[in-house]
């Protein structure tokens, strides 16, 4: 089948000067070529990582693509495909963002509420000084990448936010933070009179057209949920905690999660309310060097290199607090940019990435957590061959 409609094909000079490539293959590559260039990008970081089973999903101007390496579980030998679930981890942010953008175009919220407006047994704490918009950014003051053990349970996270101080003003510093997040989801889903996960299963996934996307695997699709590995190659999956499905919870196919991408990439076929939610989460808030940050989704100028990209998505980027200039206004989604995040729990890794301009997106999802660089490297590899 054709690759690369070739009145819309990406030259190689600007995929050079994105992701640092030296060589390119043809304008319009065969399946095969494309099938060696993606084999090669996946197969070092498989041995290297020991990485069980792997899939990579491209979209190029509305096609789909999908290529699949080793094995779901190592127990039973089932091979990976576009159909099996993953586990994305802080992918999960982007669905999350874009329910709190479809609570604010249909009017239940505005981002500007504080945050104990939205949930009344926070008054009188520093929630009444915050913003969704600050939760969603990962700017609140200092909340931490995790809830404290004692803390991570539905239970017991009202009382952790009630006496939460922060370490920093309120929009001043980025630290990236599952319970910021998290409460925006939370708080998104209260606007709209559900629990998060009633109205994302009911609401949200449906009207995104995604049927094989979940918070919890149901009985008939735990055949396809691949088994995660940790660091010593023994079996994991995700383990319940305090707002993980709105932080963390997403199981999802390459199948569709690209859906999912394509949807960002062109949302005239959606309804206008999810049309305004998934421009809010492109809109852009503040910066920290390269990265723009939206909602769930972190924005980059396009081109540009691996390895500022990489830096974007580093481990420093993740751990430590970094001083945020806001920008005058929000920026609604500039002509040339490249939108990405990564995901992981503790036996499965994702990579999203897409460039609007392109009508270009690729996922990449492994059953085992590996090294952000890895997987910025892998799609900065797939991406420098779609070339003319």
């Amino acid at each position: 089948m054709s690759f690369v409609n070739p009145s819309k094909v990406i030259s190689c000079s600007a995929f050079g000067l994105l992701f640092g490539a030296t060589a390119c293959i043809a304008a319009t590559p065969t399946d095969e070529q494309l099938q060696a260039v993606v084999k090669n990008a996946v197969t070092p970081v498989m041995q290297q990582q020991h990485i069980p089973g792997l899939a990579v999903a491209i979209t190029v101007n509305g096609q789909a693509h999908y290529f699949n390496y080793g094995v779901a579980a190592k127990d039973t030998g089932q091979a990976v495909s576009e159909n099996t679930l993953f586990e994305v981890g802080s992918v999960s942010k982007t669905y999350t963002a874009t329910l709190a953008g479809y609570a604010q175009a249909i009017g239940k919220l505005e981002f500007s509420d504080k945050a104990s407006q939205h949930w009344p047994e926070l008054k009188g704490s520093a929630f009444d000084h915050i913003s969704l918009l600050q939760l969603g950014t990962y700017s609140a003051g200092g909340l931490p990448l995790q809830f404290p053990e004692a803390a991570d349970s539905s239970d017991k996270m009202l009382g952790y936010y009630q006496q939460w101080k922060p370490t920093f003003p309120a929009g001043s510093h980025r630290l990236y933070s599952n319970p910021s997040i998290g409460l925006f989801g939370y708080l998104a889903a209260k606007s709209l009179g559900q629990p998060f996960n009633q109205v994302m299963t009911e609401t949200l996934l449906p009207k995104l057209g995604l049927k094989h996307t979940f918070l919890s695997v149901p009985a008939s699709e735990q055949k396809l949920y691949a088994q995660g590995y940790d660091k010593n190659n023994k079996p994991i999956r995700v383990s319940p905690g305090a707002l993980d499905s709105e932080a963390y919870g997403v199981k999802t196919s390459t199948a569709d999660l690209l859906q999912y991408v394509e949807a960002n990439l062109n949302t005239a076929k959606l309804e206008t309310p999810l049309q305004k939610a998934i421009a809010l989460t492109h809109t852009g808030y503040y910066t920290i060097g390269d990265m723009t940050q939206g909602l769930g989704w972190e924005r980059y100028p396009y081109p540009i290199s691996l390895e500022r990209l990489q830096a974007g998505n580093s481990t420093e980027m993740t751990m430590q607090a970094h001083k945020v200039k806001w920008l005058a206004s929000p920026q609604p989604e500039p002509a040339n940019v490249l939108y990405n995040k990564t995901g992981a729990t503790g036996g499965f890794g994702a990579y999203v990435a897409f460039v609007p301009s392109k009508d270009l997106g690729i996922v990449i999802l492994a059953n085992k957590n590996y090294p952000n660089a890895e997987r910025v490297k892998i799609a900065h590899s797939i991406f420098s061959a779609l070339t003319d």
